[in-house]
Order: C-alpha cells, then sequence, then structure tokens
C-alpha cells in the first residue's frame, strides 16, 4: 500500500485529470513510502509461508517504484509475476494488467492477443480501460483507426468525465 500510495501526488495533474504511468513525474513519487514499502515487502518475502496476492502485487509495485524511468522499468519481471498472480487469483482484470506488461515486455502484438481473448471470451464487456488498453496496443501496431475506435469506445464507457477526456484526447492524438 505505501509503494502505491507513493505516487499519489503524480496520479492526478494541476486541472485534476488523471496521468498515466508513463507520464507521471517520478520526481513527485515519495520516496519514504517507497522505502517503507520496499521493507515491508522484503520481510513479506523471507515469510516462510508461500507468498500470496498481496505479496506478488507488491512485488510488481516494486518494479515500478525501482524504475528511475518508465523506460527503465523491468515490464519482462512484471509479465512473470502477473502470471504467477494470475495462477493464484484469476481475475479478468488480472489477465489485461497483464497484457499490458506482456506488450511492453514482448511487444505489442502478445498484449494484443491477451486483450482479444479476453474480449473473445466476453470478459470487462463495459470495462472503459479494456477498451483503452486495446487502443493503445493498436496504436503501437500501426493500426490507428482501430484504436481510435476503442478510445473512443472507452470514453462512451466511463462516468468519470475527466477519465473521458483523457481517452477522447487520446483518439483525438490518433
Amino acid at each position: 500500500m505505501e509503494i502505491q500510495a507513493s505516487r499519489t501526488a503524480a496520479r492526478v495533474g494541476a486541472g485534476g485529470e488523471p496521468v498515466l504511468l508513463p507520464d507521471q513525474d517520478r520526481r513527485r513519487w515519495d520516496r519514504l513510502l517507497i522505502r517503507r514499502g520496499l521493507e515491508s515487502l522484503r520481510r513479506a518475502e523471507l515469510l516462510p509461508a508461500p507468498i500470496g496476492p498481496y505479496t506478488l502485487q507488491a512485488a510488481i509495485a516494486a518494479c515500478h517504484a525501482r524504475a528511475a524511468t518508465v523506460q527503465d522499468t523491468d515490464w519482462a519481471r512484471i509479465a512473470a509475476l502477473y502470471e504467477v498472480l494470475g495462477g493464484l487469483w484469476s481475475s479478468p482484470v488480472v489477465q489485461l494488467n497483464r497484457a499490458v506488461a506482456v506488450g511492453k515486455a514482448t511487444g505489442p502484438a502478445d498484449g494484443l492477443a491477451i486483450v482479444d481473448g479476453l474480449v473473445a471470451a466476453g470478459q470487462l464487456p463495459n470495462y472503459p480501460q479494456l477498451r483503452a488498453v486495446r487502443g493503445d496496443l493498436l496504436a503501437q501496431l500501426g493500426r490507428v483507426w482501430e484504436a481510435r475506435a476503442e478510445f473512443e469506445r472507452a470514453a462512451e464507457l466511463t462516468r468519470n468525465a475527466r477519465e473521458r477526456a483523457v481517452f477522447l484526447a487520446r483518439a483525438a492524438l490518433l
């Protein structure tokens, strides 16, 4: 929780708009909370009990916290941690997050295959983040018209006006 909370100040822009992880100013992350969270994670990993879903989520957050830039993020480790998390705590949201990490680690086509599997299975049909992730992966593949449609669909699905503005801005860029 401390690692996640360390990013609070950077998650929202001056006008209250959400700031996506790649766009966050990491200098605004609270280093004390990161240090405390990393120490708590270290202690949890030393416990004799099997590692559980909360420890895995903390390990994923730690990968982000340890990276000086988004480019320095160990996406392969994050993808592997999500794979393990999905085995312990199966959920479509975990799989969607894994798709993002896989897309960063091995390429957007691999991430898109995971997302398209969720869509084909009828998972998260009204979840705007699924459409936004799909849009991002399609954009990375140069499939801009499809990507734009996904961001517009994400905007239609969200009830949050500021999030809607982010999705529509991303669509407009395409």
